[in-house]
């Protein structure tokens, strides 16, 4: 297996094949593997296949005869941000004009890689590179197509070219300038407001031997020379895939493959900057080269290999600093009290995500225990773990039991639920190692359903189903949907059309956090350290993003003024979106809050590091607090990082708590909290992941 070593063949619930066949967008040669289902071209393979992509710094729609670029402009108000789909330039063939039905041939993904997509539109006989963070569109032209176009629903002002007939400068009514780049001489006529190439023959009497044409495009970010000669240098390198390694502990390297020659140039958003290391590799970082992003400034790099570096979060089982021990008799009043109710709880629904919440609020009352010292309950919550968990691994209960998706290459659950899962069975591991062995085999299934690192296309699932390696979040849902959510109208124009934006999203960052986390304490429960290391990896990237793009800091301008002002926190991210909503609709901060907080657990404390930023977050809930809201609890724990017996006189009044939480947990949170302003920076003095975990 991917993590273990093993060669035994990975555990595989029983089979079903009721999710529909695969999309017809994927080259038959794919079909036979795993598919990806929350990846950042799954908009290329749902429904129809035409909504747009956004590859940074472009969207990009395809249709099955031609393939439009965007540059897009940003609209914002307090409750979303989206950018403006509008076909800037669209590129075609002759082929396509001289096909009768074209529209049946879809276009169709030939290859994907962990920073890029390979698009083909067999009706035009055209390749796109699509390689995340390129300033260039790329793509080829097949040697039997002698004529591409371009159109825009702008107007061309002006269109020229070099002497070589190899560089042509688009400038567009709209303000925009587009660089387009050949490999081989290249002439163009204008008719009907569209530019059409043509392969130039050449003095030798060949237009380049049967050699496949490289076009790349590139926007000129503004009119500045000096940015229009760094693109001209750059644009005979060009990548047609890139990769992600975890070559070290906390560390992710870039790696593309390169065509044509001299040094490659891609973009870095702003957590890239954060993250990447100057002293590695030969890179150079071109601070004036600047697109600009949804997700922040995208910023030049040159160098064809980048290291990543995160923060060292320690996974531990246990607080970070412990327990004032002045207060363990409160804790194990609450525990006994929290243990005995969970016979009572009268579970009847057969949804995965609510049974493991309750799975994963067992598990924490199992680990408060062990640290405060009062083992007697342990027994009682290991035996309702045994019986929750197992008639999910073994099926045992009406409804209830996992599925492998024979046609897609999937186990049937959600990543959020499927954390929480993880998390008991890491615990439960943990207290009752036979327990663990017998069932480790189910466990690493459901594991590397998310968590697979192989390549390799005999593998049971897909590489990382939900982690984003450029973005370096996950995604956990695909919408099909979401204009509703936005609360805006959609009219006709194609500039008001915000809803084009289906597709991947996220609301839960602490949720994402808890599906790596609970993996890396699984390797822990199981001595497998580099499943610990890989966990606790993405955990911490995890932890870097939704500080970036979902925590709203004053002065940062990254999402302007309207919506800073009235959100602290984004409630749902799409890739081309940024709504104020959550799962649900819900608007309401202390929910927003709470659904960024749970589950409450060791690591939560690094997420919500900046107590500054806590401090404000927290001040933006409504002052009217309804104290038996279940949700206040995850408040009044952000409140303990900084006003500890404020928030301790708040928690002792809860009577109700979120189905994932309890008085204990929010009391051992209280409780394990130390005055912030004797701490260093990053809690530094905890960081050694050695110390804590391996």
């Amino acid at each position: 297996m991917a993590f273990t070593g093993e060669k035994d063949e990975p555990f595989l619930f029983p089979s079903t094949d009721d999710q529909g066949d695969p999309p017809k967008f994927f080259s038959s040669d794919l079909i036979s593997s795993p598919l990806p289902t929350h990846s950042f071209f799954q908009n290329f393979v749902e429904a129809d296949g035409n909504n747009p992509v956004y590859i940074h710094p472009y969207l990009i729609k395809s249709s099955a005869s031609s393939v439009s670029l965007c540059y897009p402009s940003r609209r914002a108000d307090y409750r979303y941000i989206y950018q403006v789909f509008k076909p800037d330039l669209t590129i075609s063939s002759s082929t396509q004009q001289t096909q009768q039905g074209s529209h049946s041939h879809p276009h169709v993904i030939s290859s994907f890689t962990d920073l890029s997509v390979t698009l083909g539109t067999p009706s035009s006989d055209l390749t796109f590179f699509l390689v995340r963070g390129s300033p260039y569109v790329t793509f080829s032209v097949s040697h039997h197509t002698s004529l591409i176009s371009i159109a825009t629903v702008h107007k061309f002002c002006s269109f020229t070219s070099n002497d070589t007939f190899t560089k042509y400068t688009l400038k567009l009514d709209n303000g925009q300038t587009w660089l387009l780049y050949a490999s081989l001489p290249i002439k163009f006529s204008y008719s009907n407001d569209i530019l059409a190439f043509s392969k130039a023959i050449t003095s030798a009497g060949n237009d380049g031997g049967g050699v496949p044409l490289v076009v790349r495009i590139a926007l000129l970010p503004n009119s500045s020379s000096q940015l229009k000669h760094v693109l001209d240098r750059y644009s005979t390198c060009y990548p047609v895939s890139g990769d992600a390694l975890f070559t070290k502990l906390y560390c992710v390297e870039y790696k593309w493959e390169k065509r044509g020659f001299g040094d490659l140039l891609m973009l870095a958003h702003p957590l890239h900057l954060q993250l990447l290391s100057k002293d590695e590799g030969n890179i150079t970082v071109l601070e004036d080269l600047k697109y600009r992003s949804i997700d922040g400034n995208l910023v030049g790099v040159v160098g064809d290999s980048w290291s990543l570096k995160a923060d060292h979060i320690p996974v531990t089982w246990h607080s970070i600093r412990g327990v004032n021990l002045r207060f363990c008799d409160e804790i194990k009043s609450a525990l006994s009290k929290d243990v005995a109710a969970l016979g009572s709880l009268g579970i009847t629904t057969n949804e995965a995500y609510y049974d493991g919440r309750i799975i994963a609020k067992a598990a924490r009352l199992a680990l408060i225990a062990e640290e405060v010292g009062f083992v007697d309950v342990i027994p009682a919550v290991k035996e309702f773990l045994h019986e929750m968990i197992q008639q999910w691994l073994d099926g045992t209960s009406d409804g209830k039991g996992l599925q492998y998706g024979v046609k897609w290459g999937r186990i049937h659950i959600e990543a959020h639920s499927a954390g929480y899962f993880l998390y008991g069975i890491a615990v439960l591991a943990k207290i009752d190692p036979a327990w663990g062995m017998k069932y480790k085999p189910k466990a690493y299934s459901l594991m590397a359903n998310f968590m697979n690192l192989a390549r390799e296309t005999n593998s049971k699932y897909t590489r990382l189903r939900c982690f984003d390696l450029y973005k370096l979040h996950s995604w956990t849902t695909y919408l099909s949907n979401h204009c509703d959510d936005v609360g805006m109208q959609q009219n006709s124009t194609s500039e008001a059309n915000h809803c084009d934006d289906v597709g991947i999203q996220q609301d839960s960052t602490s949720e994402a956090v808890n599906i790596y986390y609970s993996a890396a304490l699984m390797g822990l429960a199981y001595g497998d350290i580099h499943l610990a290391s890989i966990g606790s990896t993405l955990a911490s990237l995890e932890i870097h993003a939704a500080k970036m793009w979902w925590h709203v800091k004053e002065g940062d301008n990254l999402y302007g003024d309207y919506f800073a002002e009235e959100n602290k926190l984004v409630g749902s991210l799409l890739a081309n979106h940024r709504l104020c909503k959550m799962r649900n609709c819900y608007t309401e901060r202390e929910i927003k809050i709470g659904l960024h907080v749970l589950p409450l657990l060791p690591i939560t404390e690094f997420m919500f590091s900046n107590v500054d930023f806590v401090k404000e977050l927290v001040k933006s809930t409504p002052s009217e607090y309804n104290e038996g809201d279940t949700w206040m609890g995850f408040v009044y724990a952000l409140e303990g990082i900084y006003n500890n017996q404020v928030a301790l006189k708040k928690i002792r009044s809860l009577k109700d708590f979120d189905a994932g939480n309890t008085m204990s947990n929010l009391l051992w949170w209280i409780h394990s909290r130390h005055d912030y302003r004797k701490m260093g920076s990053c809690h530094e003095k905890q960081c050694c992941f050695c110390r804590y975990s391996c």
